[in-house]
C-alpha cells in the first residue's frame, strides 16, 4: 500500500475532504488532484488539509493546453498559476495535458507546446514544480494530445534541457507501443509520475471514459511496472480511471476495487525488478 496513489478522477463524486479522508480509512498514502475541485475547495484550505492528512500529493492535474495560437499569453498564465497551485499543495509534479490541434499543421502545434514548456521551466525551477509531460494515445491527438509517444515527450525534454521537466508514463496511453519498454529505459529517473488504468474494449462513445481499473481490460502491468522499476523509478503508482460505471458505483467499492488490483496485478510488477 505504500506505492499506492488515488487519483480524484477515479472517484469523482467525492469533494476534496471526502477523497482526503476516504484515503487515510483505507491505508492509502497519497492522492492525485484535480484543479477544479481543489480550486472548489480552495487552493490555501485544500493545502492545510492535505499537511493534515498526512498524506503525499503525487500529481495535480493538469495544466497544459499549450496549442492554440490565439491565446497563447492566457494559456501561460493559467500554467503559471497551475505552477503556483502545484507548489502551494506540495505535489510532485505539474501533469500537462499539451494540447491537440487547431489547424492541420500538426508540427507546428508541438513547436507552440516546446516553445510554451520552455519558457514556463525557469518560473516551475524557481517554485520546485516539476511539469510532467504526459504523451497522449494517438486517438486523443487531434482534441487533447499532440504527443503521442513516449519517444516524442521525451526528445521534447531534452530538447528543453531543465531537470523541472519530465515525463509520465500513463499506461493507458503507452501500452500499445512497439518502443515503449525502449522508451521507459531512455527516460530514467526523467519520470516524474507512472500512472496506471486500463484499455477496455469495446471502447465507449466517449473514448476518454475507456478507461478501467487494472484487471479489467487488456495492459499487462506486470511488464510495464517491471520496466518503470527497471528505470529506476521508485514512486507512486497513481491510479487514475475515467469510467461511467466506476463513477457511478460507491466510492468505498471503487477504493476496494482499486486497491485489491494494485496489490495483485501493479505492485508485482514494480517489485519484481527489486526482487530479481
Amino acid at each position: 500500500m505504500n506505492r499506492l496513489s488515488m487519483n480524484q478522477m477515479t472517484v469523482r463524486s467525492l469533494t476534496v475532504p471526502q477523497l482526503l479522508d476516504a484515503c487515510q480509512r483505507h491505508g492509502v498514502p497519497a492522492v492525485g488532484l484535480w484543479r477544479d475541485p481543489v480550486q472548489t475547495n480552495g487552493v490555501t484550505k485544500t493545502a492545510h488539509q492535505v499537511r493534515e492528512s498526512g498524506l503525499q500529493v503525487t500529481s495535480l492535474c493538469r495544466g497544459g493546453f499549450l496549442t492554440n495560437p490565439a491565446n497563447q499569453p492566457e494559456a501561460l498564465a493559467d500554467n503559471r498559476r497551475a505552477i503556483d497551485e502545484a507548489a502551494e499543495l506540495g505535489a510532485q509534479s505539474l501533469v500537462l495535458v499539451v494540447g491537440g490541434l487547431f489547424d492541420r499543421d500538426l508540427p507546428a502545434a508541438r513547436t507552440r507546446v516546446a516553445d510554451a514548456v520552455a519558457q514556463l521551466a525557469p518560473y516551475a525551477a524557481e517554485r520546485d514544480v516539476i511539469l510532467a509531460l504526459e504523451p497522449m494515445h494517438p486517438v486523443f491527438c487531434a482534441d487533447r494530445g499532440v504527443l503521442s509517444t513516449l519517444k516524442q515527450a521525451l526528445d521534447m525534454v531534452e530538447a528543453i534541457g531543465s531537470p523541472a521537466v519530465r515525463v509520465v508514463v500513463d499506461t493507458v496511453h503507452v501500452w500499445w507501443d512497439p518502443e515503449v519498454e525502449v522508451q521507459i529505459a531512455r527516460a530514467g529517473e526523467r519520470i516524474a509520475l507512472y500512472q496506471v488504468c486500463d484499455w477496455i474494449t469495446p471502447l465507449p462513445a466517449d473514448v476518454l471514459a475507456g478507461r478501467g481499473i487494472p484487471g479489467q481490460g487488456h495492459i499487462d502491468f506486470g511488464v510495464l511496472g517491471e520496466c518503470v522499476a527497471a528505470a529506476g523509478y521508485s514512486g507512486f503508482a497513481e491510479v487514475e480511471v475515467f469510467h461511467e460505471e466506476v463513477w457511478a458505483a460507491d466510492p468505498e467499492e471503487v477504493f476496494a476495487r482499486v486497491i485489491r488490483a494494485h496489490r495483485e496485478l501493479v505492485l508485482p510488477g514494480l517489485e519484481r525488478h527489486l526482487s530479481g
